[in-house]
């Protein structure tokens, strides 16, 4: 019997599988593999091509390599901003009382952006084949993750999609919202930063040389200050020696990706961003409202405890904070609360670890997230205002400190040529 080598999406756990199957045909293997609740993305035959392929023909079925099913959509992504505002309108939709096949038609027809039409036609003509909303999602890995499929899945189980994708959209919004503001604050010390590149890569390769050779004629030979002589070697590298630059940075990127595959690599990374001056408490600051949006909105929707731990751990998007959210699962999954877990993991402020408590005893834990990720969320906003008020003088003293060496580094041998021309 045929051998087929298939790559299929879980559907219960939206993860990607890989394996091989025997079946007499590749619609027989595709039917064993949903009876097995695997979506697949792609199949293809093991056995030997034919000869009508050899010979340059058009392959035969079931011997060219497989088909493509392309249920995945391939490279095919909606766009965070796009997917929210899509998740937004089938929230209205659905809270209009239309079923889910019109209101992702509807999406559909209205869309102009052809990556969405192309997920809701897909997603529509699953759900029509008889495959649950979020199989269906399921098909599509890289624009729906494991969050949204969750979530979904607690609003099939909870019978209330409508408000399910509601805090779905609001999620997304805030997430959005907070990226943004990280972004902006970024903005202008790239910018200063670029220009404070280019002012002394200028003055390096054209102005000091100029300076050298009048050094040489004038001091013939004399011994030049420490700075002086520093900046000209600088001066000849960049000039003449430029490859050393390119390939120590090409090194360094390399190392970088090299310890970050490690996790003692990922975590020394991460904690650094977490305790550099100026950036870090922003960056802790976002992974702690991060933290308490994503738990408190899985547990809203009815997400159980330890399954929405599992979520918040591979969507955290920082080593140190997925690290300590396993932590708090295995403690949780052995019968503990998760205010104190978490406060033993060091990372999280008494302020947060106090609401979390308050909450298990009154048994509004996702209210008191939500809560402390609106806290925090207004916490980022007044460090991303300080941070751009604080970088804008550090950046120009900087900038001035570099330049200015460069200049009395010039001018140092100048007054040994006056006097000597005295």
């Amino acid at each position: 019997m045929p051998k087929y080598y298939y790559v299929a999406i879980d559907g219960r756990t939206g993860e990607e599988r890989k394996g091989k199957i025997e079946a007499a045909s590749e619609e027989i293997a595709i039917g064993d593999l949903k009876k097995q609740n695997l979506h697949p993305t792609s199949i293809k035959s093991l056995s030997k091509p034919s000869k009508n392929k050899e010979k340059g023909g058009k392959p035969s079925k079931g011997k060219s390599g497989g088909i493509n099913l392309n249920l995945s959509l391939g490279p095919v992504v909606i766009k965070r901003k796009e997917l929210t505002t899509v998740t937004r309108q089938l929230a209205i939709l659905l809270d209009a009382g239309l079923p889910l096949i019109r209101s992702l038609r509807t999406l559909e027809r209205q869309t102009k952006n052809p990556t969405t039409k192309t997920i809701l036609a897909k997603t529509a003509d699953a759900v029509e084949g008889g495959s649950t909303f979020s199989e269906a999602l399921a098909q599509s890995p890289k624009t729906f993750d494991k969050l949204y499929l969750n979530m979904i899945r607690a609003g099939e189980a909870a019978g209330a999609m409508e408000s399910i994708l509601d805090r779905l959209a609001i999620f997304m919004e805030k997430s959005a919202r907070i990226a943004g503001k990280i972004k902006s604050a970024m903005i202008y010390p790239l910018v200063v930063m670029i220009v404070a590149v280019g002012i002394t890569s200028g003055l390096m390769i054209f102005i000091v040389p100029n300076f050298a050779k009048v050094f040489d004629d004038l001091l013939e030979g004399e011994p030049l200050p420490a700075l002086t002589s520093a900046v000209m070697w600088l001066s000849d590298v960049m000039r003449e020696r430029i490859y050393l630059i390119f390939g120590l940075i090409a090194v360094l990127i390399i190392v970088y990706k090299l310890l970050r595959k490690t996790k003692q690599g990922k975590y020394v990374f991460d904690w650094t961003t977490y305790n550099i001056p100026l950036f870090g408490p922003i960056v802790a600051k976002t992974a702690i409202s991060r933290f308490s949006q994503t738990l408190g909105t899985l547990l809203s929707a009815g997400v159980p405890v330890l399954n929405a731990l599992n979520i918040v751990r591979d969507t955290s998007g920082s080593f140190v904070v997925s690290t300590a959210v396993q932590k708090v699962h295995d403690a949780v999954k052995e019968g503990e609360g998760i205010a104190g877990p978490l406060s033993a993991t060091g990372i999280f402020p008494a302020m947060v670890i106090s609401m979390i408590e308050v909450g298990e005893e009154t048994g509004k834990l996702p209210d008191m997230l939500i809560r402390v990720s609106d806290t925090y969320e207004e916490e980022v906003d007044n460090a991303v205002g300080a941070l751009t008020s604080m970088i804008e003088p550090l950046m120009i003293v900087g900038l001035a400190v570099i330049v200015g060496g460069i200049v009395i580094a010039m001018f140092m041998p100048m007054i040994k040529i006056i006097d000597k021309l005295g």
